[in-house]
């Protein structure tokens, strides 16, 4: 018997090893000249996490079938194998103990975990497979009759409104319908964790990881549509003046107003302290003048968040200020109507169904009381404490992606038959959907943990990272292996899963990209020592 506390104490071990030794090359050299350390330590760091995530499901009574022991088996073997031999941080770096030194420390948790990775897990995985190939899946409870009941009727409607269509609107390039829009605006979507007071549902993150997660499994257009209103709502209701928040609040959460976020510049990327679009006041209004790039559902929005330079003599964050700012929306024919305001659409591989844009602002108008909670200088930290929530609904849109993905090619590899039998009888095939099943179990309990500690009212921007670098990658593996499993027929784009792949590669691109998440970890871990 495999005693996984025990695996998770020595795994503790190695991780609190691996942390002293990154704080001893940072007291001698900066982070960006030691990043691969650091980064690789905030892998460590991710998969001890994920970890203990899954071994609490595991104990809290919320896994209760015989297929949940067998999976955090498997997510304990790769894991911990991971951590001794090499964890992948991208397709071609894979950070092994030497890269930091704890070579002697990675061999003693091998030691201390040898009945673990010496064991032969084919049959185990074989089993995981077979348990999928009849319908079973692991337990999802969340032992909540509320919280189940959401899930639930999510994924009737995403089963039902999202998942037939998707794939054609992907393709045709669609906007995602105004009916089906209103449908999710009925059911609360896009006022989940908007206060009651303001029209919104009031729940918590852990709610919204359910939410997107259900929509995100139909479409990542679908799951994604509620992350503008989710980010301009805790804006709102966190930094907003009293009259901004009636005024805006209620007609984010109704659906009425579609919301999108104006953040990035070209050649800026991460490093918004350099932001250059200018906003300035003129009598009764805001003049703003600018480019902004990657704005997704910038078109058929009718308000934008938009962080824009308004202390011109103030360097770096503390000249940025957020402005409410309201625009008639576009249509296809005229996309933007705004005075002052052009755009040209970015074509992309995936994640459609919004429209990305390039946006130019020269002499656009907003409202004297655009300015939000009326104080200039506040804007970059308003937008940083939006961060962890946007970074937790993405881990749980990763998740929803993931499963969809192992969703695809269980079912390809049921029907698709070569040499006289299902190809899910191949070995090869079995153990690509039992470890993307492992996969998308550890991400959406690690997405978990991390809302639970948003909801606790904590910091939590070390686990709303670790989330979405984790469940990142679990999306891109799990499509990856699905379309293997399609063969040839997985490249031809009549087949979901050429979307669905497509979709998952921006996971780990955008609200922060895989390395940015990793130097979140590494620093905030590292500086919690001092």
């Amino acid at each position: 018997m495999i005693d996984l506390r025990k695996a998770l104490a020595a795994a503790q071990a190695y991780r609190a090893a691996a942390e002293a030794a990154l704080a001893e090359r940072l007291a001698q050299a900066p982070i960006d000249r030691e990043q691969r350390a650091a980064h690789g330590f905030a892998w460590v760091a991710t998969t001890v996490a994920a970890l203990d995530a899954v071994l609490s499901w595991c104990e809290s009574g919320r896994a209760t079938n015989p297929l949940d022991a067998k999976v955090a088996v498997l997510a304990f073997a790769e894991g911990i194998g991971q951590l001794v031999g090499g964890l992948p941080m991208g397709q071609n770096e894979i950070f092994r103990p030497a890269d930091l030194g704890v070579g002697v420390e990675a061999r003693a948790l091998a030691g201390a975990c040898a009945g673990l990775l010496d064991a032969d897990h084919a049959a185990t995985r074989a089993d995981v497979a077979a348990a999928l190939a009849e319908g079973h899946w692991p337990s999802e409870t969340l032992h909540d009759a509320d919280l189940d009941s959401i899930r639930d009727q999510f994924r009737r409607f995403t089963d039902a409104e999202i998942v037939p269509h998707a794939h054609g609107w992907h393709l045709a390039n669609d906007l995602i319908p105004d009916d089906t829009v209103q449908a999710m605006a009925d059911l609360g979507t896009f006022g989940v964790c908007i206060p009651e007071a303001f029209g919104g549902l009031g729940l918590s993150k852990l709610v919204m990881c359910i939410v997107t997660e259900e929509l995100s499994r139909g479409w990542i257009g679908a799951g994604s549509l509620g992350t503008r209103s989710e980010i301009a709502g805790e804006l709102i209701a966190t930094g907003g003046t009293d009259a901004q928040k009636a005024e805006w609040l209620p007609r984010i959460a109704s659906g009425e107003i579609l919301p999108t976020a104006v953040f990035t510049e070209p050649d800026v990327g991460s490093d918004l302290g350099s932001l250059q679009t200018r906003a300035r006041r003129d009598g009764d209004h805001w003049v703003i003048d600018g480019a902004k790039t990657w704005i997704t559902h910038a078109a058929r929005s009718d308000l934008m968040t938009l962080l824009a330079r308004t202390m011109p003599d103030a360097k770096g964050y503390a000249g940025l200020s957020m402005l409410l700012v309201p625009k008639p929306r576009g249509t296809d024919d005229n996309p933007f109507p705004a005075a002052g305001m052009s755009g040209s659409e970015i074509e992309v591989l995936g994640y459609r169904g919004m429209r990305e844009y390039a946006l130019q602002f020269d002499a656009m108008t907003a409202p004297a009381d655009a300015l939000l909670g009326g104080e200039e200088g506040q804007g970059f930290k308003q937008l940083m404490r939006t961060f962890e929530g946007a970074r937790i609904q993405t881990a749980a849109r990763a998740v929803g992606v993931a499963r969809r993905a192992l969703e695809l090619g269980l079912d390809y590899a049921l029907s698709r038959k070569q040499f006289g039998k299902a190809i899910v009888h191949f070995p090869r095939v079995a153990d690509k959907l039992a470890m993307s099943l492992v996969d998308f179990v550890v991400a959406r309990e690690l997405s978990y943990a991390a809302a639970r500690a948003k909801d606790s009212g904590k910091r939590c921007d070390i686990e709303a990272g670790m989330a979405k670098l984790l469940a990142a990658r679990a999306a891109w593996s799990s499509a990856d292996a699905s379309l293997q499993i399609h063969g040839g027929n997985g490249y031809a784009l009549e087949y979901e899963i050429s979307r669905v792949l497509c979709d998952a590669r921006i996971l780990n691109i955008f609200e922060g990209a895989a390395e940015i998440q990793a130097q979140v970890i590494a620093r905030g871990l590292v500086a919690g020592r001092n």
